[in-house]
């Protein structure tokens, strides 16, 4: 099916939720500067947020409208202000958070199934039906019935500081049924349908987002479409006047995706491996972009700047964003530049002014587009040019996937870009106490050569817990990339920074390291996964090149980073709240936190470990 580009049109940024009840505080003095009231102080909110199966116009218009699963509730246009009950869509609509005013969210899960792509029983997964992990050789037909419904699903605040109880743990997911996984909050609701999570947004202006985490089953369940946006936004911000706001602030998510002729979706029906795991493929790769549920979309943009939030919300597609314009009346092109101000968990130290930008599957990034200068009628296509899988896999093809979106200049004026200044945040200089060395590790198919399940220091995700930072610690987690593939790794509860990268010899690294531990296989043939932590195998005498220091659009607070092959990358994260004080909850209670690979395919296969923060 051949797809026209730029037919589809983004109108204005996602709606936003709007808060079914909040708690308020009149302020100590009603007198206002002009003799009127001073308006009451919110001081909690709380959302009904319902998962739901809908059809939506992700094709341009006279194309079928395809199923999908999608977040909704009541929401605002955020350029009209119109309010609408009930309103649906993937991606979902966004949160937005004032920093100091916590909320709650009570997510209900209306989705009874079956799912629209083959659930792989063969890879640890929710199972709500107790079916087991089904071992091959079996009869496919395609598919088990009983591993296709009910849908189990748990909403995750990616980037958010909470509890365990509210982080939305693989293992806590939830029914339509109201079947629940074994780290179910059974405290918090009173419909089994749902699960009550607590939010304390007493973080840093940033661009959170939200999406689905069950259990071996992540990569189906936002396939299917469950993700959206989350700003988190702080009222004191010395910044906000400075920058574009309102329909100039401008969520855009970008995904991939594949449709059959009559508007479905396609996902994976056969993986690399059938023997072994009938459907579960190593990277899904989409033949279309999308971006905030459209395909190859145009925007219309005004005369002035904008505050783009973008977000790496594809399975495992890698995006190296440029901007190409287009002149209407010679055709010449040339790439407009555009400066970061924020990466995963906030300001950066400085404005940095990019010419491309990276962006890997969980990174999000905020940044500042001028159009200004650019006259009526110019076309601006975003083009990407990272191959797949990234960083040595295919090239993408410039006509199709190469392609993101387009703007198109209006005659109008819109924001006038202000002048920033120097500093935009200060981050503090990280001193840890432990260091823990992590090593990444693929393991291949004899027959095929292609990935059977991939792991985090050689263990499964239901060995032991190895990594219990204490609460006000700071760790240095040097990880050891020895594989092909770039891994955007991504813990949850805080934000990190990275300290540097550095070259090594990681096939001989490799060699030793598995020769140390070949005791501890647990399929005997001296290779990964582990029966037991391993032994630490020092780097010094395989490193191969001088430190590197992060990008400088690396520098700021960031909860995903990329891991990219032949390297060990350093990162320091500290188990306090962002600003260095205690956490405003107990992080040692509840089920625990994950960390993992963010390309969600390899996530579901094993590519992810439990840890616990303790006193």
């Amino acid at each position: 099916m051949t797809i026209p580009k730029f037919v589809n049109q983004l109108t204005g940024p996602p709606p936003v939720y709007d808060p079914v009840a909040q708690t308020t505080m009149q302020p100590a003095t009603t007198a206002g500067k002009k003799g009127g009231q001073t308006p009451p102080v919110v001081t909690g909110q709380s959302y009904h947020v319902t998962m739901k199966e809908v059809t939506q116009q992700m094709l341009p218009p006279g194309y079928p409208t395809t199923k999908v699963w999608a977040y909704g509730g009541n929401v605002t246009d955020v350029v009209t202000g119109k309010k609408t009950s009930n309103f649906f869509s993937t991606p979902g609509p966004s949160f937005v958070a004032t920093r100091g005013v916590p909320f709650t969210v009570t997510y209900t899960n209306n989705i009874k199934g079956p799912y629209m792509f083959p659930v792989d029983p063969t890879i640890m997964w929710a199972d709500p039906t107790n079916l087991g992990m089904v071992m091959p050789p079996m009869p496919w037909t395609p598919v088990i019935p009983k591993a296709q419904t009910p849908v189990p699903l748990v909403p995750h605040l990616h980037g958010g500081e909470v509890q365990s109880t509210s982080d939305g743990n693989p293992r806590a997911w939830f029914t339509a049924g109201g079947l629940h996984g074994p780290d179910y909050n059974t405290a918090a609701p009173t419909d089994p349908n749902s699960a009550v999570y607590y939010y304390p947004n007493t973080q840093q202006s940033a661009p959170l987002w939200y999406h689905d985490h069950a259990l071996g089953l992540t990569r189906l369940n936002v396939a299917s479409g469950l993700a959206g946006g989350y700003l988190v936004r702080d009222p004191k911000d010395p910044l906000k006047d400075l920058l574009p706001s309102g329909k100039y602030q401008f969520p855009l998510v970008l995904q991939d995706r594949t449709f059959y002729t009559n508007g479905s979706l396609f996902f994976t029906t056969v993986g690399d491996n059938p023997d072994v795991h009938p459907y579960w493929d190593p990277e899904f790769f989409g033949n279309t972009i999308i971006v905030n549920g459209k395909v190859w979309p145009n925007l219309d943009v005004d005369r002035g700047q904008y505050r783009f939030v973008l977000y790496g919300g594809s399975n495992a597609r890698f995006y190296n964003l440029s901007l190409d314009v287009i002149n209407p009346s010679n055709k010449h092109k040339e790439t407009l530049p555009f400066v970061q101000i924020a990466s995963d968990g906030g300001y950066l130290p400085k404005p940095v002014t990019l010419n491309s930008l990276m962006l890997a599957p969980g990174e999000r990034a905020e940044v500042l587009v001028d159009f200004s200068k650019l006259q009526h009628g110019t076309k601006v296509i975003v083009r990407n040019d990272a191959n797949t899988p990234f960083p040595s896999g295919d090239p993408v093809d410039p006509n199709t996937t190469g392609q993101i979106m387009q703007f198109t200049v209006t005659k109008d004026l819109g924001f006038k870009a202000q002048k920033l200044p120097a500093t935009l945040n200060t981050m503090p200089v990280l001193t840890p106490t432990n260091t823990r060395q992590q090593v990444l590790f693929e393991k291949e198919s004899d027959v095929t050569g292609n990935p059977l399940a991939i792991y985090l220091n050689g263990l499964s995700y239901d060995a032991p817990v190895t990594e219990n930072p204490a609460v006000g610690t700071t760790e240095e987690w040097d990880i050891v990339n020895p594989t092909m593939d770039t891994h955007p790794i991504h813990l949850h509860l805080i934000q990190f920074e990275v300290l540097n990268r550095q070259k090594m010899d990681t096939d001989r690294y490799m060699a030793d390291w598995i020769a140390l531990n070949a005791g501890l296989s647990i399929a005997g043939d001296g290779t990964p996964p582990w029966s037991s932590e391993p032994q630490k195998l020092d780097v010094t005498n395989y490193l191969t090149g001088a430190p590197t220091a992060p990008d400088p659009n690396e520098q700021g607070w960031k909860d995903t980073v990329r891991m990219n092959p032949g390297e060990i990358t350093r990162i320091r994260a500290r188990w306090t709240a962002q600003d260095g004080s205690p956490f405003t909850f107990d992080p040692t209670v509840g089920p625990g936190y994950v960390w993992h690979c963010h390309i969600i395919d390899h996530e579901d296969n094993e590519m992810m470990r439990p840890y616990v923060v303790t006193h």
